[in-house]
């Protein structure tokens, strides 16, 4: 009597129910027992391939037990559960005849592999299954580019701001995600709108509150589907057929410039900064290094360097209180100057969107007629890289104009009204956005007798002048 295996395998099972290896199982039991078999144990691979290469840990514990003279039969409900790729099915075929293994299943009959011809057959049904995934794959390939292309959704987890179809979307999601695009524009930091949507309990598209993280917000905003763009392995192929959520076209390249920029930083944990000038204000060391913290007995809150164990340089410490009030009291007065605060936010108008996104279509399509072109014949390769590069110059002259021309300023939120009133107003967010924009603040040192504050221990360098705009790309980003 044969001390029998059962393996089962399904490639997916979406729902997780393993419905489908369970049904393999009955009937691979009912042929075991028909046979005169004993099930000693049965070896399941739920929701995996075959075909891929990935590791299948209950069929390599059952390869180990027939070596170890365990198993001595096989019962599969067809070959290919078994095997979909013949380096695997040839191992299989050695181990088996070395130790007197006998295969059978249930819809394919006896699989001897003691003949030559038994395992001629057995290779040729390896070969075809191999065959049929592989053709399988290169379809879904080629639909899910062409779907990619037409600008349909091709399935996959929920993004947020969509809901599960891909096509509609969610309001509340979407009126967060244009905030939180209109901030960055204006040099708001990740990690500010990051702790700032997890404290008002924003959920993630998993319904996860307190969860975001800024690199999961930095893909959220990259992602060039809320611009109504349809990608394919990261790369835009096509106007969507789902709406955009941001739908003004500058703003978002300008955003997916900013975040892909190299030298930003990020914080991971989303700890905001708790006064204006973290980060932000430059010690006499060079660095734009001051935190501010309690230290010892005292309940005063101090700016200190945070390079202050480098002996080799000066340090300063200065009443963060004080600092701040200071510094918010010459911002104010700066910017309360007539015509400021209009020159400072007035847009570039002169930029034709619409042009700009029907010639990035175009350029899609030209580098898809070269492509085809290059298929058949008619195109070399050195052609095509020509063809190419130039088109990619021009896409990326156009973001590059976008992104400028969606450059919005964290001083909007003042050009309206009484301009003290207004900036009492502000978060912290956007006075440190304004802060960044517009002014670098040093902390010098003081005479030794001071006592009290001394604005004289202050320099501002203004980044702009009155009536000119600052330069985009020269804020730092933290």
């Amino acid at each position: 009597m044969k001390s029998a295996a059962i393996y089962v395998r399904i490639s997916q099972d979406r729902g997780g129910a393993g419905l489908g290896v369970e049904r393999q199982e009955t009937e691979c039991r009912a042929l075991a027992e028909r046979l005169g078999w004993t099930v000693v144990e049965v070896y399941c691979d739920n929701d995996l391939s075959a075909f891929s290469g990935r590791r299948r840990p209950a069929y390599e514990r059952m390869l180990a037990d027939i070596g170890a003279g365990k198993i001595t039969g096989v019962t599969a409900w067809h070959p290919d559960r078994l095997h979909r790729r013949v380096v695997e099915l040839a191992r299989y075929i050695e181990l088996c005849e070395a130790h007197g293994v006998a295969n059978q299943t249930v819809t394919a009959g006896l699989w001897d592999l003691s003949t030559a011809s038994g395992q001629f057959t057995a290779t040729q049904l390896g070969a075809a299954a191999a065959y049929e995934s592989k053709h399988k794959s290169e379809r879904i390939k080629a639909a899910r580019i062409q779907h990619a292309k037409l600008g349909r959704h091709h399935g996959g987890i929920r993004c947020y701001g969509y809901q599960k179809d891909g096509m509609t979307v969610v309001p509340a999601e979407a009126a967060e995600i244009v905030a939180a695009c209109k901030l960055v524009a204006e040099g708001a930091s990740l990690r500010s709108i990051v702790a700032d949507m997890n404290v008002r309990r924003v959920p993630t598209a998993t319904g996860k509150i307190g969860a975001w993280t800024s690199q999961q917000l930095r893909q959220t905003l990259m992602s060039p589907r809320i611009a109504g763009y349809s990608t394919h392995k990261g790369v835009i192929v096509g106007t969507a057929a789902w709406p955009a959520i941001v739908a003004d076209e500058a703003l978002w390249r300008n955003v997916e410039k900013i975040l892909s920029a190299d030298n930003r930083q990020t914080n991971q944990k989303g700890n905001a900064p708790r006064w204006l000038g973290s980060g932000l204000y430059f010690c006499t060391c060079g660095q734009a290094s001051l935190r501010s913290s309690v230290t010892g007995g005292s309940a005063r809150y101090t700016y200190r360097c945070a390079n202050s164990r480098d002996h080799s340089t000066a340090h300063v410490t200065r009443d963060a209180v004080a600092l701040d009030a200071f510094v918010e009291q010459v911002i104010v007065e700066r910017l309360s100057r007539p015509g400021t605060i209009e020159a400072l936010t007035r847009h570039d108008d002169t930029v034709d969107v619409t042009a700009l996104r029907v010639e990035l279509a175009a350029i899609g399509a030209d580098k898809d007629k070269a492509a085809a072109l290059f298929a058949d014949g008619t195109l070399d390769a050195g052609q095509l890289a020509t063809i190419t590069k130039r088109h990619n110059q021009r896409a990326a002259t156009i973001a590059d104009t976008l992104a400028r021309a969606g450059w919005r300023s964290p001083l909007d939120a003042l050009a309206a009204g009484d301009i003290a009133a207004a900036w009492a107003q502000l978060p912290l967010t956007s006075r440190r956005a304004i802060l960044q924009v517009i002014a670098d603040v040093h902390v010098l040192p003081t005479k030794p007798t001071t006592r009290g504050f001394d604005p004289a221990g202050v320099r501002i360098d203004w980044k702009v002048s009155q009536g000119r705009r600052p330069v985009i790309g020269t804020r730092r980003k933290r």
